[in-house]
């Protein structure tokens, strides 16, 4: 322990920095990971609960489980049940929104494991160029006043200063490792939120409520509309037509011969 602490103090004070990024990313890491559990975010007997709950329309019930649930796909289900058999657009806007919350939720953490990943390299770039900038100080002193330079302390003072890259890059490598890997399961999480959410808002709004369906009802309701405005018209100017059409017939000199000729 004591040679640790010997190695790690020849790196000067910037070895307290990088140390404590190490242990600010392991920390983040582990929380992530305990987070990102499938069990907490897509947890599968919910989600076989909640289904079959819409697929009998069984929406108060199916909104009750949902508030009872701490995971993100409880969230965003929740948020469309309560809009449940109304517009399509409506039920699926709400529901985005809430995704997109959870989403934000779950990328938690990841931007300060990416960040420490960047800095600490730079902060053991940092210690070398300060080591270096006092070992030449210290070689340009011992040659003024022994009029040469120990070659021994020379290489001595370089090593020192190189152990603060060594430990910024020991500490950003498996950060950045643990960043790409905490990135990846998110953005699994999140197609996989996504199609669970797609699929259970066909359960939310019944077919004929989607946007194919709502047009055909508005197209049928404007020919009911028209039919009823043009109907009673069509059958005044059709009776009208009929009784001028047969007044003109019996009125006419060819009907007025026709008649008497019968009646002689």
């Amino acid at each position: 322990m004591a040679e640790i602490y010997a190695f790690l103090a020849k790196g000067g004070w910037l070895m307290i920095p990088i140390l404590a990024c190490s242990i600010i990313g392991l920390a983040f890491f582990l929380e992530r990971m305990w987070s990102l559990q499938r069990a907490k975010i897509l947890p599968a007997k919910f989600i076989r609960l909640v289904t079959k709950l819409l697929e009998e329309r069984r929406y108060e019930e199916a909104e009750a489980l949902c508030s009872q649930n701490r995971s993100p796909i409880a969230a965003i289900l929740g948020s469309g049940i309560r809009y449940a058999g109304g517009d399509r657009a409506l039920v699926k806007e709400a529901m985005e929104e809430t995704g997109r919350r959870e989403m934000h939720y779950l990328e938690r953490f990841t931007n300060a494991l990416g960040a420490i990943a960047t800095v600490a390299p730079l902060l053991g770039l940092l210690g070398t160029v300060t080591g270096m900038i006092r070992v030449f100080q210290r070689v340009v002193n011992q040659a003024a006043a022994a009029g040469g330079t120990d070659p021994g302390a020379l290489a001595n003072g370089i090593w020192e200063a190189l152990i603060t890259t060594s430990a910024g890059l020991t500490v950003a490598i498996p950060v950045y490792l643990g960043y790409r890997y905490i990135l990846t399961r998110v953005d699994r999480f999140g197609v996989e939120l996504e199609d669970t959410s797609l699929q259970a808002l066909d359960y939310l709004v019944p077919p004929d409520q989607s946007y194919k369906g709502r047009e055909a009802r508005l197209e049928a309701m404007a020919a009911a509309a028209e039919r009823k405005e043009r109907g009673p018209a069509a059958v005044d100017k059709g009776v009208d037509k009929g009784v001028d059409k047969g007044v003109d017939k019996a009125g006419s000199p060819k009907a007025l011969g026709e008649a008497k000729k019968e009646a002689s």
